[in-house]
């Protein structure tokens, strides 16, 4: 095998680079939607409550959701493109640039896929969850809204804890539970919060949806 020296001359790399017949043809060009952060998301909370109360919107579903390269480690893409056309997508976190880029279509010029960010702006999320719980003189618990999460850095454990710190109840998380929750912690949280893991997209959707 051929080493790059102490001169680092990168040469050869880019030379047999430029060598190879590259890809025989462009994928098609594909755009994403962005922006839908608090304040944008607000400024249409109005027609959002129209559609919820004529029945055109069924529910929200939260996806802060990470997918990995481990086979297997596609729950997150499974169940967005699993939603049914009546629901809407709040996206958070990275794993999101697995199936953002699909065409989820409209519910009367809203788009079905609202994407709020990366994880760390979870706040948005939980800005906009306050404002349609106020909407319908309500609490966030009874709204029309699931949250499935994904716990895999420190940060999402700080947004977890400030869901919980909230009173959030009814989230699901995984692709596995961290190792922090012990038995007995998980046993308090699903009583009194019903946190609950993640199982399959079909049985979750089915589970919250009825």
């Amino acid at each position: 095998m051929r080493h790059i020296g102490p001169d680092k001359d990168f040469s050869p790399v880019i030379e047999a680079a430029q060598a190879q017949p590259g890809y025989a043809q462009d994928a098609p060009e594909q755009f994403i939607t962005i922006g839908f952060a608090r304040s944008t998301v607000l400024s249409v909370a109005d027609k959002i409550v129209d559609l919820v109360k004529r029945g055109k919107i069924r529910h929200f579903f939260l996806i802060g959701g990470c997918d990995g390269a481990k086979p297997g480690r596609n729950y997150y893409t499974d169940l967005a493109k699993s939603v049914p056309e009546d629901c809407l997508i709040l996206t958070l976190a990275c794993g999101k640039y697995r199936f953002n880029k699909l065409e989820f279509g409209e519910i009367e010029g809203i788009p079905r896929l609202l994407d709020m960010g990366q994880c760390n702006d979870a706040y948005s999320a939980i800005v906009v969850a306050k404002a349609l719980a106020n909407a319908f003189n309500t609490d966030i618990n009874d709204l029309p809204l699931s949250l499935i999460l994904s716990w895999y850095e420190q940060k999402a454990v700080c947004i977890l804890l400030s869901l919980i710190a909230l009173g959030v109840k009814n989230m699901r998380l995984g692709p596995t539970l961290p190792a922090f929750l012990k038995p007995k912690v998980i046993s308090y949280l699903s009583e009194n919060l019903g946190l609950k893991p993640i199982t399959t997209p079909q049985e979750d959707l089915k589970a919250i949806l009825g």
